[in-house]
C-alpha cells in the first residue's frame, strides 16, 4: 500500500464512494449502495476513458480499500469500510 502512488483522482473516488447515491446517477443494473459503482460511472464522473477509471479502481481494490463484485459482465466497486478504518488506525499509531 505504501508503494502505491497517491493520486487526487483516487482520493476523489474514495470520497464519492462514501455516498454513491449522492455522486452517481442510478445504474441500470446493480444497486449503488449495496453493489457499488461501475468503472463506466466513475469514468463519466472523472471525465476520463473507462480504461483509466478501471485502472484506478483496480489499484484501490488491490490494496484492499475497495471491494469488487461481478454482476453479469460488469464489475461493481464499493468501499471496504473495515479495511479503510484499519488503515487509518495504523497511520494514527505512527505506522
Amino acid at each position: 500500500m505504501l508503494t502505491t502512488p497517491v493520486s487526487e483522482r483516487r482520493l476523489d473516488i474514495l470520497e464519492w464512494l462514501k455516498e454513491p447515491a449522492r455522486h452517481f446517477p442510478p445504474q441500470r443494473h446493480g444497486d449503488l449502495v449495496e453493489d457499488g459503482v461501475t468503472a463506466d460511472g466513475v469514468a463519466v464522473k472523472l471525465g476520463v476513458r473507462r480504461q483509466v477509471a478501471s485502472t484506478h479502481l483496480t489499484l484501490l481494490a488491490g490494496v484492499g480499500l475497495l471491494r469488487a463484485k461481478r454482476i453479469g459482465r460488469r464489475t461493481y466497486y464499493r468501499r471496504d469500510e473495515m479495511r479503510i478504518a484499519e488503515v487509518a488506525r495504523m497511520f494514527e499509531k505512527g505506522w
